[in-house]
């Protein structure tokens, strides 16, 4: 027989949104069970190029250019990759994606956004002292590259209607990026635009696993079970972890991609989709790595000094979220890099891939079921789950206590994908 033990609330998934979800109900006096099957931070969290992107305030959009079109229609782009079968199932899902990516649509949700991206380092930055991540944190922002002088045009306009929004950035000729980057092969770039705003992390699911042990050293409880199994009692949830019985009154649904498992049980329709991901490291000599997270715009990949060593994450893979691992992307984003920085061996035995999920307004899925008062989602952060985790951990907990949230919560409610809505 298990012992039951009880809790205000149980956060169903310990990535970096739920983690953060827990600590911001924690500090608002309630009591969490964090439920997650293996270690904190080890899925999505952990895979991602450690960006805290202050300067994302435009979503990322489907392309409307014909040229992008039919660079990525030809599968042989680097910086997006999909699986035909795959692609025919998803054409719904891309159609909604294209129709709210045009300008005004895309501009009014990236207004709905900006409240969650500002505040994006400020709440990384309210746990850094406590949870003892200064080390893992680097200011300095990151370099957008660009092989070709168009591109780089292109972007330096795109830069500049960003003007209202107060950025900084730096526009580098090739002499000016070198002495930023010693370590980019000469030739390399046309250029570059230098971010200045985000801070970067050297083990993103370090600092995601940081913060939960700071949630256990404050008196929360983490339990290891399978947040899947979570059902509805005559009070609440309960779940059965640890060899006990947990209950809350009220349950939080983070778990990222396999969120869509435990909602259509409940018999939610949520169009998820999956951006799938790749990583790898390698050995780099410390005099060419790069002493900041380097894009190629266009190949769509990311070097960045981690502490296993130099990670390269690459673009988008359009494929259901369990499918067989493709190595194709990952292995011609790497004949690229090496024509920018001298990598030296690979560091891990497979490459890591992992899921991103989205929906096609580009926009989470942030507050109460609609039809189950004490069940709340977070989920659906695309490609800002990193960045906006203790954001949204902020904003949900100021809902879920009756505080004043810090902004509007209905572009993030799932009722806009009902019957009768468009989104």
């Amino acid at each position: 027989m298990t012992t039951a033990e009880r809790a205000d609330v149980m956060v169903l998934g310990a990535g970096i949104i739920g983690v953060s979800i827990a600590l911001h109900l924690q500090e608002r006096g309630r009591t969490v069970i964090l439920v997650e099957r293996g270690e904190p931070g080890g899925e999505t969290s952990h895979g991602n190029a450690g960006l805290i992107e202050r300067s994302s305030v435009v979503p990322y959009a489907f392309p409307r250019d014909l040229t992008t079109l039919a660079a990525f229609a030809s599968n042989r782009s680097i910086a997006v990759r999909y699986s035909p079968a795959t692609l025919l199932r998803m054409a719904p899902w891309l159609a909604r994606y294209w129709w709210n990516s045009a300008p005004a649509r895309l501009g009014s949700l990236g207004r709905s956004i900006l409240p969650l991206i500002e505040r994006s380092i400020a709440e990384h930055q309210r746990w850094t002292r406590d949870a003892g991540t200064q080390d893992l944190l680097r200011e300095g922002g990151w370099i957008d590259l660009y092989r070709r002088k168009a591109g780089l045009e292109q972007a330096l306009r795109s830069a500049k209607a960003l003007a209202c929004h107060g950025l900084a950035y730096d526009v580098l000729g090739p002499g000016e990026l070198a002495a930023r980057e010693p370590g980019l092969m000469q030739g390399a770039a046309e250029g570059a635009i230098h971010w200045r705003d985000p801070v970067t992390v050297s083990d993103p699911g370090g600092v995601t696993r940081a913060y939960a042990a700071l949630f256990v050293a404050r008196g929360g409880r983490l339990a290891r079970g399978d947040a899947l199994s979570a059902r509805q009692g005559d009070k609440g949830w309960q779940i059965e972890a640890d060899g006990r019985d947990w209950r809350a009154g009220d349950a939080v649904l983070a778990l990222g991609p396999w969120s869509k498992e435990f909602y259509e049980r409940l018999g939610y329709r949520f169009p998820l989709g999956f951006k799938r991901g790749y990583h790898m490291h390698y050995e780099v000599a410390p005099e060419s790595a790069p002493r900041h997270p380097i894009c190629d715009a266009q190949a769509g990949f990311v070097l960045t000094q981690m502490q296993r060593g130099v990670r390269l994450t690459t673009g988008i893979e359009l494929a259901d979220r369990d499918a067989r691992s493709d190595p194709w992307q990952l292995d011609r984003a790497e004949q690229v890099a090496r024509r920018l920085i001298p990598l030296g061996r690979r560091l891990d035995a497979e490459p890591w891939r992992g899921a991103r999920p989205c929906l096609p307004d580009m926009l989470p899925v942030i507050g109460r079921a609609p039809r189950h008062p004490n069940l709340w989602f977070a989920f659906g952060h695309a490609h800002h789950g990193f960045t906006l985790g203790p954001a949204t951990g902020r904003l949900l907990a100021e809902a879920m206590t009756g505080e004043p949230t810090f902004c509007d919560m209905t572009p993030f409610e799932a009722a806009r994908f009902s019957p009768g809505h468009r989104a």
